[in-house]
């Protein structure tokens, strides 16, 4: 007698492992009133959330023909970035090359290395190890320019393309409004390349106007709320990086928060020992300031806040 099996549930590639990450309660941080709710997005193939926008920016550059199949790519990164290029490349059979600055986490570099990638770093000249400026990250997009010119591969341009935010208007919005059941009452992130805050943003307001939408930025690199900057020097790395980034939209802000690195660090802390995740310091900083916002009275205290986990603390050096 033939054998008769049950379905299956097989990926058949890392591709369809990123996105659709859990919602998680953090009630052991903050019991209430209220509740934070945390996408828990270093569980992408990755490590981070840059996963989604890695594979949008991809995927969109093939379909218009703007990148050939198994064509070169080359990218600027802080890191995480280059994590999730570094997936995508290896699963559709791209060479990736990826410049970086000298002070970001090696713990990034050894990744997108074990994942193919060739990896440059661009030499600091303002920052130290573990912490970045934006004259860095010039530094390091100097370098990536100067290969584009010279070999003619496809460059991402995480900055300045509008596929990085369209990934997360796509999928992170809309599985937040699902996992909630459209309870959403506040949202908060970190700004970078301002891809998920715009995309999110953008989706949960076009749900309901009245959903309160906060960026987080590092205090003392507080550009988007429009103070001078006084601590360009900051742990959020991917963050905070002293300018209004192009992909940024001010029509679905509320307001804006300022953490600081030891809120940031002591948060980071919380999220390991009270909830059992060991994290970066933006799922910290974001964490720091949902508390802030449910303690500042301009939510209804029974509200729903929700946030972003955005990495692994495996990709920062150990603290000391």
């Amino acid at each position: 007698m033939a054998k008769t099996h049950g379905p299956t549930d097989i990926k058949e590639s890392a591709l369809e492992l990123i996105g659709n990450t859990p919602l998680l309660a953090l009630d052991r941080i903050w019991p209430g009133p209220g509740r934070i709710l945390a996408k828990c997005e270093f569980m992408n193939p990755g490590a981070s959330i840059k996963d989604r926008s890695s594979l949008s920016m991809i995927q969109r550059a093939l379909t218009s023909g703007k990148l050939a199949p198994k064509a070169p790519i080359v990218e600027v990164t802080s890191g995480n970035q280059g994590c999730g290029l570094a997936v995508v490349a290896a699963i559709m059979g791209h060479p990736l090359t990826l410049t970086m600055s000298a002070g970001n986490s090696p713990q990034r570099a050894a990744m997108m290395r074990a994942l193919g990638a060739n990896v440059m770093l661009a030499p600091q000249v303002e920052g130290k190890p573990g912490n970045v400026t934006l004259a860095d990250v010039t530094e390091a997009e100097n370098l990536g320019l100067k290969l584009v010119a010279d070999t003619g591969a496809y460059y991402v341009d995480q900055f300045n393309n509008d596929d990085n935010s369209k990934a997360h208007e796509e999928t992170t919005g809309p599985e937040i409004w699902r996992q909630t059941g459209g309870r959403v009452d506040a949202f908060l992130a970190t700004v970078g390349t301002a891809g998920t805050f715009a995309g999110v943003s953008r989706y949960l307001k076009r749900k309901d106007r009245d959903i309160h939408c906060c960026v987080v930025e590092p205090a003392g690199a507080e550009v988007i709320k429009g103070d001078p900057i006084t601590k360009p020097l900051h742990l959020l790395q991917g963050s905070g990086y002293g300018k209004v980034p192009s992909l940024f939209k001010f029509d679905t802000m509320d307001s804006t928060l300022g953490v600081s690195d030891e809120e940031a660090v002591h948060y980071k802390d919380l999220l390991g020992s009270k909830e059992g995740l060991y994290l970066g310091y933006t799922s910290g900083a974001n964490v720091a300031a949902c508390v802030k916002l449910l303690q500042s009275g301009k939510l209804p205290k029974d509200a729903w806040v929700v946030t972003l986990l955005n990495d692994t603390g495996l990709k920062y050096p150990a603290d000391n």
